[in-house]
Protein backbone atom coordinates (compact mmCIF):
# COMPACT_ATOMS: atom_id res chain seq x y z
CA UNK A 1 0.00 0.00 0.00
CA UNK A 2 2.72 2.57 0.82
CA UNK A 3 4.32 2.00 -2.74
CA UNK A 4 1.02 2.78 -4.42
CA UNK A 5 1.26 6.03 -2.30
CA UNK A 6 4.06 6.81 -3.46
CA UNK A 7 3.41 6.68 -7.25
CA UNK A 8 0.35 8.74 -6.19
CA UNK A 9 2.46 11.54 -4.58
CA UNK A 10 5.12 11.19 -7.76
CA UNK A 11 2.54 10.99 -10.61
CA UNK A 12 0.74 13.78 -9.03
CA UNK A 13 3.71 16.45 -8.39
CA UNK A 14 5.23 15.17 -11.94
CA UNK A 15 1.68 16.05 -14.28
CA UNK A 16 2.01 19.98 -11.97
CA UNK A 17 5.70 20.80 -12.85
CA UNK A 18 7.54 21.77 -15.89
CA UNK A 19 10.45 19.45 -15.61
CA UNK A 20 8.58 16.28 -14.97
CA UNK A 21 12.43 14.35 -15.22
CA UNK A 22 13.80 16.62 -12.22
CA UNK A 23 11.27 15.21 -9.83
CA UNK A 24 13.17 13.54 -7.13
CA UNK A 25 10.27 11.90 -4.28
CA UNK A 26 12.83 10.19 -1.70
CA UNK A 27 10.26 7.99 1.15
CA UNK A 28 11.34 7.60 4.61
CA UNK A 29 8.58 5.11 6.85
CA UNK A 30 8.40 5.21 10.36
CA UNK A 31 6.28 2.95 12.33
CA UNK A 32 3.35 5.13 12.24
CA UNK A 33 4.03 7.88 9.70
CA UNK A 34 5.69 8.47 6.83
CA UNK A 35 7.78 11.14 4.91
CA UNK A 36 7.93 12.15 1.57
CA UNK A 37 10.95 14.32 0.44
CA UNK A 38 10.56 16.27 -2.74
CA UNK A 39 13.25 17.55 -4.94
CA UNK A 40 11.98 19.29 -8.10
CA UNK A 41 13.73 21.84 -10.22
CA UNK A 42 14.37 25.22 -8.95
CA UNK A 43 12.00 27.06 -11.32
CA UNK A 44 9.40 24.57 -9.90
CA UNK A 45 9.49 25.14 -6.88
CA UNK A 46 6.76 27.82 -7.04
CA UNK A 47 4.28 25.89 -8.97
CA UNK A 48 4.42 23.08 -6.28
CA UNK A 49 4.09 25.56 -3.56
CA UNK A 50 1.05 27.96 -5.53
CA UNK A 51 -0.41 31.35 -4.44
CA UNK A 52 -0.25 31.92 -0.40
CA UNK A 53 0.47 28.09 -0.51
CA UNK A 54 -2.72 26.74 -1.78
CA UNK A 55 -1.18 23.93 -4.12
CA UNK A 56 1.20 22.20 -1.46
CA UNK A 57 -1.74 22.53 1.14
CA UNK A 58 -4.32 20.24 -1.41
CA UNK A 59 -1.10 17.81 -1.72
CA UNK A 60 -0.75 17.54 2.08
CA UNK A 61 -4.56 17.57 2.72
CA UNK A 62 -5.01 14.35 -0.03
CA UNK A 63 -1.77 12.90 1.19
CA UNK A 64 -2.86 12.81 4.53
CA UNK A 65 -6.79 11.73 3.31
CA UNK A 66 -5.14 8.17 1.49
CA UNK A 67 -2.50 8.10 4.60
CA UNK A 68 -5.28 7.92 6.96
CA UNK A 69 -7.59 5.18 5.85
CA UNK A 70 -3.91 3.31 5.88
CA UNK A 71 -3.93 4.11 9.36
CA UNK A 72 -1.07 6.26 8.80
CA UNK A 73 0.41 9.63 9.31
CA UNK A 74 2.37 11.28 6.47
CA UNK A 75 4.31 14.27 6.25
CA UNK A 76 5.06 16.44 2.49
CA UNK A 77 8.19 17.95 2.61
CA UNK A 78 9.71 20.15 -0.47
CA UNK A 79 13.34 20.43 -0.38
CA UNK A 80 15.39 23.31 -2.25
CA UNK A 81 19.09 22.71 -2.87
Amino acid sequence: MVSTMQEFVSYIIKNLVDSPDDVAINFYEGEKSSIFEIRVADADVAKLVGRQGRTIKALRSIAATVAARLGRKVRLEIIQS
